[in-house]
């Protein structure tokens, strides 16, 4: 329904199957108190109350759940999903091998030299491997991964495969093959149907959510005065960069601004290239992107990212214009 405020729409990334009203909560408050760190208490009541805007959580995450969620997932990748989750572990671990403190116990960088020789044997054997083999050798490279600390106490993943069927997500609504691409369009169809071209929407977008609102954006029609994308993978090279639609990679056209915020500890981040690999819209609007320092062992969660003042601020200040 049409009213005169402006729309707030919240985009979530990986994971399982989610309570949108639960979700909206939560980040609602996490940007309240990104609203007192801004040192604007004076507009958390009409933030959490919606009388600055009309806040929408878009949630799609059944759409990667209705068949297999609680399957083997290596069993459930073709080559070319496993491919792709190869190359998306190779960014992961190279991130997290950058990120290795200085004073952090030698296990840790133990940990991540498995791995990388787990990945690396796995994607040097596979013209031999059979249908669904490089899936398994990947579980075992999750499996390695999550017995660093910070990922086996923070990020509540059960298990390898788990945490691969998670990532594994990216890859599938990135999959433009002719029988896998309807995954991607019922997706962008989730945002598409939670925004009202007739008035300005306000986006903050996590992780996977950034690179769904990216294509879903370059469709819609109506204003969009701010976009916020938080833990955004989009500049990870040939992994998702070269498989963005459309192409070359560009801001949306009915973008105002573009603010991307990542955290270096953050695994999935593009880290600060986005601002150069995607270039301007239309209108010359392009990524501004801002570092920001989470507490935490586990720093890629939306919430991490909206509690902080710099986030909050422009969101904010966009819905009060």
């Amino acid at each position: 329904m049409t009213t005169g405020k402006p729309l707030l729409l919240f985009v979530h990334g990986i994971g399982g199957p989610r309570d949108a009203a639960a979700d909206r909560r939560d980040w609602l408050r996490a940007l309240a108190t990104g609203a007192r760190d801004a040192g604007m208490p004076e507009t958390i009541s009409a933030l959490t109350q919606g009388w600055l805007a009309d806040v929408t959580f878009a949630d799609y995450s059944d759409l990667f759940h209705r068949k297999g969620a609680q399957g083997d997932p290596a069993a459930e990748l073709d080559d070319e999903e496993a491919w792709f989750l190869a190359g998306f572990l190779d960014s992961l671990l190279e991130q997290l091998a950058e990120n290795v403190p200085a004073d952090a116990p030698p296990q840790d960088a133990r940990v991540l030299r498995d791995a990388r020789f787990q990945l690396d044997a796995a994607v040097q054997g596979r013209p031999g491997q059979g249908p669904g083999e490089l899936g398994q050798l990947l579980v075992g490279v999750t499996t390695t991964v999550l017995r660093l600390p910070g990922l086996r106490r923070a990020a509540q993943w059960a298990n390898g495969s788990r945490l691969l069927l998670q990532l594994s997500q990216v890859g599938r609504y990135l999959d433009r093959r002719p029988r896998r691409a309807g995954l991607g369009e019922a997706v962008r169809a989730r945002l598409l149907d939670a925004m009202d071209p007739g008035r300005p929407t306000v986006v903050v977008s996590h992780s996977l959510g950034t690179v769904v609102a990216y294509e879903a954006l370059h469709v819609h029609p109506g204003p969009v005065p701010l976009w916020v994308t938080l833990g955004s993978p989009l500049a990870l090279g040939g992994v998702v960069l070269d498989r963005l639609v459309p192409r070359p990679p560009h801001c949306p056209p009915h973008v105002g601004s573009w603010l991307n915020f990542w955290d270096r500890d953050d695994v999935v981040v593009g880290r600060p290239r986005l601002a150069d690999w995607i270039a301007p819209g239309a209108h010359g609007v392009k990524a501004v992107t801002t570092q920001v320092r989470s507490r935490g062992l586990w720093t890629h969660t939306a919430t991490k990212y909206l509690a902080h003042g710099c986030v909050a601020r422009p969101v904010i200040e966009a819905l009060g214009r």
